[in-house]
């Protein structure tokens, strides 16, 4: 009950905070156009640059295991539960005290910056882009080390070197481009994407990779992205930096500046019917105990839901029944994928 009541404190302030914050955006551009008007918009309200020190400590609030207050989520991670008392080498598991902040590579966690200081053009150092808490998240020592500044790249699964590169992992990949294309935005050429990450670049734009917009559309955002957004936006938290991360707020904003692959519209205000489908797409029970059938005109390829964190639990091939009874209680997402790449995104709860 404890984290179905935060999830829903997160969704309401969620709304409210995006509705006030995007009054002077004008939202019905698009491309290059709409690029630079959110660009405008995050650097012009980014009107507390946190110090080194105090990003450690917004990271000890913002990286925290939604609905608990003890333990922050290390990107990259994957195992569950806590690391062993004096284990040398554990570097895979998602959680950590927020306390044990460190350099040791025994059971510590520390800043990792996901668009690396030494890949900025110039170096982003430990001030201004070094210091911004939305690109800067809790991570175990020893894996923020084995990712050290290597480029994001196509893979699949837990978090892994491949070909010299880095993928962050299923979990972590949507969180991560994300991530970049707000840095883009917020420092213009001090953070291209093209810089951190190995890929093809759309036609309207030579610094961005698709293979983001590919991730932010295949992991949806989770609420514990959410919660980090709205501490971070608003200036009066006392590590709150004022400004907000738009894609955050709306995956389809990538969508409508560079094109790629389509992402949730969590606003409903640019997806058409042809688009969305979402008038003829309808899921049932809701909440579910046992099964979701999903009734749509369109042919189902694949249904895939994913838990609060967005960690994918369960996949379904085809059918439109999914059988659920295997999951927790709890607030879901289900990923519905139909014939001619149509992507649709429900929000369902387990009883």
């Amino acid at each position: 009950m404890k984290k179905i009541l935060f999830l829903a404190y997160i969704l309401t302030t969620t709304l409210f905070a995006q509705q006030t914050y995007y009054d002077d955006v004008n939202l019905n551009l698009s491309g290059i156009n709409l690029k630079n008007a959110l660009a405008a918009k995050i650097i012009d309200t980014h009107d507390n640059n946190l110090t080194y020190n105090q990003a450690r400590e917004a990271l000890k609030i913002v990286d925290l295991d939604p609905g608990q207050g003890t333990n922050v989520l290390l990107i990259y991670g994957f195992s569950s539960g806590l690391c062993p008392a004096n284990s040398s080498n554990d570097n895979d598991h998602r959680l950590r005290n927020k306390s044990s902040f460190g350099g040791n590579q025994s059971c510590e966690w520390n800043r990792e910056h996901t668009y690396p200081k030494a890949l900025g053009t110039p170096s982003l150092g430990t001030s201004g882009p070094g210091a911004d808490a939305h690109h800067l998240r809790a991570a175990d020592v020893g894996r923020n080390s084995l990712r050290s500044n290597k480029l994001f790249a196509s893979g699949s699964g837990n978090s892994h070197v491949v070909s010299g590169n880095w993928y962050p992992g299923d979990e972590w990949k949507g969180d991560i481009a994300r991530m970049m294309m707000y840095m883009y935005l917020r420092y213009g050429s001090q953070c291209l994407p093209n810089n951190v990450c190995v890929g093809s670049a759309p036609a309207n734009d030579s610094n961005m990779i698709t293979l983001l917009l590919q991730w932010n559309a295949e992991d949806p955002v989770s609420p514990y992205e959410d919660y980090r957004n709205n501490y971070l936006g608003n200036s009066n938290n006392t590590y709150g930096q004022g400004n907000r991360n738009p894609f955050i707020d709306n995956p389809y904003l990538a969508t409508r500046i560079w094109g790629g692959s389509t992402a949730e519209d969590r606003w409903g205000i640019y997806l058409s019917t042809e688009d969305y489908v979402v008038e003829n797409t309808t899921i049932s029970p809701n909440p579910a105990t046992n099964f979701i059938h999903v009734k749509t005109e369109l042919t189902i390829d694949a249904i895939h839901i994913y838990n609060n964190l967005g960690q994918l639990v369960l996949s379904n091939k085809s059918s439109n029944t999914v059988v659920i009874s295997s999951l927790d209680k709890g607030v879901y997402f289900m990923k519905i994928t139909s014939d001619n790449n149509h992507i649709l995104f429900k929000k369902f709860i387990k009883n």
